[in-house]
């Protein structure tokens, strides 16, 4: 009986530094980013909250403060507007979101405030982990907190946000 009170106890002990081990890994993503290809960029799709989400807003319409009245609705979600204006270029769609590698999962969570209708522009050279949102001739509103919520289902439905082509995740 006694031996077997030990067995287990060392059981336990292995399979706790075991686990440990395996959440503690130093190396851990090492073997991601000796497989990405050099030049490749590194894209982070952990999701985020909207407080932890920056955003700049502009306004590719002809109505007069669309801009600001959007970005207001992302303030009042909790989301860090940067800056807002109107946009030199038209939209022709609801919105149309530009982002770089570091801001592929802020615009898979933005993409659920305009219940999956805005254009995605990604651009592997863009720097830092802003989301522009440029506001379309064919936006009404954004998606109210239970549609967002739906929405964000029906998005994780299709698997995380998509690694977009010719980049890694990281690690």
């Amino acid at each position: 009986m006694r031996a077997l009170v030990i067995v287990g106890v060392l059981g336990a002990l292995a399979l706790a530094f075991v686990v440990y081990a395996l959440v503690d890994d130093s190396q851990k993503g090492r073997t991601l980013a000796a497989q990405c290809p050099e030049g490749w960029p590194v894209v982070d799709l952990t999701l985020k909250k909207a407080d932890d989400i920056k955003i700049t807003v502009y306004n590719a319409t002809d109505k007069p403060a669309l801009a600001e009245s959007v970005a207001n609705d992302f303030a009042n979600r909790k989301f860090q507007v940067l800056k807002k204006g109107n946009s030199k270029t038209a939209v022709d769609k609801v919105a149309l979101l530009r982002f770089g590698p570091e801001a592929v999962a802020s615009a898979h969570v933005i993409r659920a405030y305009f219940l999956d209708e805005a254009d995605t522009e990604y651009d592997p050279a863009r720097k830092g982990d802003v989301v522009e949102v440029v506001i379309g001739d064919q936006f009404k509103q954004l998606a109210t907190s239970t549609e967002v919520n739906q929405s964000l289902v029906e998005l994780a439905a299709g698997g995380e946000p998509k690694l977009p082509p010719q980049s890694c995740p990281a690690p």
